[in-house]
Order: C-alpha cells, then structure tokens, then sequence
C-alpha cells in the first residue's frame, strides 16, 4: 500500500469514529432528556415561582398580588427573627452533624467486628431509620413526658429530684430535638459507613500491625484517610438534608418555646400559613436556597478530598 492509500484510509478510519461517537453523544443525551426535563419541570418550575412569589405582595394562596420588587427581601433581611432562626439552623445543623458523626462511627466500628449476633444488630440498627417520623415523634413525646420511662429512671438512679420538663424549657427543647432528630437519621451514616469500611482490604490492617502499629494509629493512618470520600459525601448530602428538616420539629415542639426551635423551614411555614405572608414566606426560601448554594460550593471546593497526581 502507497503513503497516498494508508492515509486516505487512515482518515476514513478517523471520520467513522467521529461520527460513532458523535451518534453515542446523541444517544446519551437522548436517554437522559426525560430525565433533565423531570427535572426541570420538578425544580426549575418551582424555583422560578418561587422567586416570582417572593417579588410580589401575595398574602393567601390563591389570591392576587402587586410586584413589590426586592421589597420583600429588605424585609425581611432586617427583621430580627430571620436572623435568630438562621442562627437556630445552624446550630441544629452543627448539633445534628456532631452527634450523628461520633454515634454512625461508633456504630459503624461495633458492626464492622464479630461478635455473636452481628447480623441481627445490623438489621437492627436501621429500625428507626425506616419508623415513620410520626411514629418516632409519639414514641419520644412518651419516653420524655413528665410521667414517662426517661424521668422515671433518672428520679429512680438520684440524677433529679422531680421530673424535668425536656420540651418546657428553650435549652432542654433544642437539646432533646436535636438528640431525637439524630437517633432518627444516624443509621443510614453508620450503614453507608460500614459498607465503606468493609471494602478497605484487611491486608493493609494486616501489614500495619506486623509494623507495630497501635488500633488507633490504624484507625488514623488508614481507616480515617480511605473514608474521606464517603464522608464527604456525607457531610454535605447530610448537611443540606438536616438544614431542611421540618417535620420532626413542628411535631415535636411547633417551634417553641419561646421560638426556641424554630429554624428556617418552621419560620417558612409560620410566615405561610400562621401569619399569612406567603410573599415573604417565599423570599425567606429564595434566601434559604441562595445559602445553601453558597454552603455546598465553598464545602465542594475546600473539603472535597484532594486527587493525588500520579507519577
């Protein structure tokens, strides 16, 4: 074969990949358009209506309203109460991250051992994960009553000498709903972290302690460095969900008391549904949603695990 005929092939070839893979790129985009258009129709649409909401002066659903502007906004960004529930949402968001953290790890750690009974407590352990919230909500409000089993037992051990009113007081009611709210969810961090500890090969556990390598220089210089990336995912998929919880507050403590408890989400559906503000109600998640943003960004670009250059 002359150079003229291996390079006129040799284009051919080239031209016939390129329009394979130009035909699997239409194909692919093609597979997922219902999808993207799902969720255009299921995200989009909404957060467009959202912030037309939020720029108009509606106070019942279903009425009509004049455009305010970014009236609403300025509104609310000076009002004292968004602010404090902001703060609240954090502080639930960090208190939910702390204690549901150390309880998965601690969970995920005894599951990942032998011991008689590890399938049983492994199935176990996702009951109240999979407890409807309401069910969750009456089983609380009943192990926390003044009469009920938790003040019971600490009049019985000398802890108090009267019962103490776990939803009564702003610190005790933040408190026991953040506890709550973190049994509630801790099992499905300890089960994706036991998957994840599973799949790190006990060869390098084998090699360390042969190197004199304590359980805790293990657990630091292996264990804690291969789950970065599932705990990142974690931390921000976890986050983003906490910040938006609603129902275990609402059915627990309505928010109090003394607004005690009233996060973003609860002063959305008060300003809704209470105070019949829904404009401002939906400027309040406009502003919500903007932070959330904000929040996975600067999570993405300053905790994401770092690649490491191959040689």
């Amino acid at each position: 074969m002359d150079h003229a005929s291996f390079f006129s092939s040799n284009d051919t070839t080239q031209k016939k990949r390129r329009a394979t893979a130009s035909r699997n790129r239409l194909g692919g985009y093609l597979f997922v358009a219902p999808l993207l258009l799902w969720l255009a129709a299921t995200i989009l649409y909404p957060l467009f209506s959202a912030i037309a909401l939020s720029m108009q002066d509606i106070r019942i659903i279903g009425t009509a309203g004049d455009f305010v502007g970014l009236d609403n906004y300025a509104r609310i960004l000076g009002s004292e109460s968004f602010w404090q529930a902001f703060g609240r949402s954090a502080i639930w968001v960090v208190g939910n991250a702390v204690v549901q953290t150390l309880a998965a790890f601690t969970a995920a750690l005894i599951l990942n051992q032998r011991f008689p009974g590890q399938q049983f407590a492994r199935i176990w352990i996702i009951l109240s994960w999979i407890v409807p919230t309401v069910v969750v909500v009456i089983i609380w409000r009943w192990l926390l009553s003044s009469s009920g089993v938790i003040n019971y037992l600490l009049m019985a051990i000398g802890l108090t000498a009267e019962p103490v009113g776990f939803f009564g007081a702003p610190t005790t009611a933040a408190t026991s709903v953040v506890l709550i709210n973190a049994w509630r969810w801790f099992p499905f961090m300890a089960v994706t972290l036991l998957a994840a500890l599973q799949s790190i090969p006990q060869e390098l556990y084998e090699a360390a302690a042969v190197d004199g390598a304590t359980a805790v220089q293990r657990f630091w210089r292996i264990t804690l460095p291969l789950l970065q990336p599932v705990l990142f995912v974690l931390g921000l998929v976890g986050t983003l969900l906490s910040f938006n919880v609603f129902d275990v507050i609402w059915l627990l403590t309505g928010g109090g008391p003394s607004n005690a408890t009233t996060t973003l989400p609860v002063l959305i559906y008060d300003t809704a549904f209470t105070r019949y503000r829904l404009s401002q109600a939906a400027a309040i998640s406009v502003l919500s949603g903007l932070a959330l943003l904000i929040f996975a960004l600067l999570f993405i670009r300053f905790m994401a695990p770092k690649q490491e250059d191959e040689s």
